[in-house]
C-alpha cells in the first residue's frame, strides 16, 4: 500500500474478484435475462437459472477466507490481549464479540487493552472502535 493505513482508507478492493469476476458475472446476468426475453425457451430459461446458480460459488469465493481469517484475528486478538492486559483483567477478554476483536486489530498496543475495556463496557460494535482508535496498526495481509 502506498499510503498509510486509517480508518479512511483500510477497506480492501480484489481487483480481480471485484472488477472482474463479479463484473463478468454480472454481465452474464444481464444477457441471460436479456435472451430468455427475446427468445424465449426452455434452454435460455435453462441459461439464467444456472447464471443465477452461479452466486453461490461466487460469493462463497468470498466468505470463506474472510471467515478463517475472522477466526485467526480472534485468536491473535485474544492472545495479544493476554500479553498486554493486567492478569486480573484476562477473564473479561473471552467476553469480547467476535466483531470487536477483529476492530481491535487495528488499535496499537498502547491502546488496545483500554479500548477493548471501553468496547466491553459500552458495547462497541466494530464501527465505534475504529472511531476511537488514536493510533492505527495497519493490517497488511487481511484478504
Amino acid at each position: 500500500m502506498s499510503e498509510t493505513q486509517s480508518l479512511k482508507n483500510h477497506a480492501r478492493f480484489d481487483p480481480y474478484y471485484h472488477f472482474f469476476i463479479f463484473a463478468l458475472y454480472l454481465v452474464n446476468l444481464v444477457y441471460a435475462g436479456f435472451h430468455l426475453y427475446r427468445q424465449p425457451s426452455l434452454s435460455s430459461g435453462w441459461y439464467l437459472v444456472l447464471s443465477l446458480a452461479v452466486i453461490v460459488p461466487i460469493f462463497k469465493l468470498r466468505t470463506y477466507p474472510l471467515k478463517v481469517q475472522d477466526r485467526v484475528i480472534r485468536l491473535e486478538e485474544r492472545l495479544r490481549l493476554q500479553a498486554l492486559a493486567p492478569q486480573q483483567w484476562h477473564a473479561q477478554i473471552y467476553r469480547l464479540k467476535e466483531n470487536q476483536l477483529i476492530a481491535l486489530r487495528f488499535a496499537a498496543d498502547d491502546e488496545v487493552v483500554e479500548l477493548a475495556k471501553q468496547a466491553l463496557e459500552h458495547n462497541l460494535d466494530r464501527k465505534q472502535i475504529k472511531e476511537r482508535i488514536k493510533s492505527w496498526r495497519a493490517d497488511e495481509w487481511r484478504v
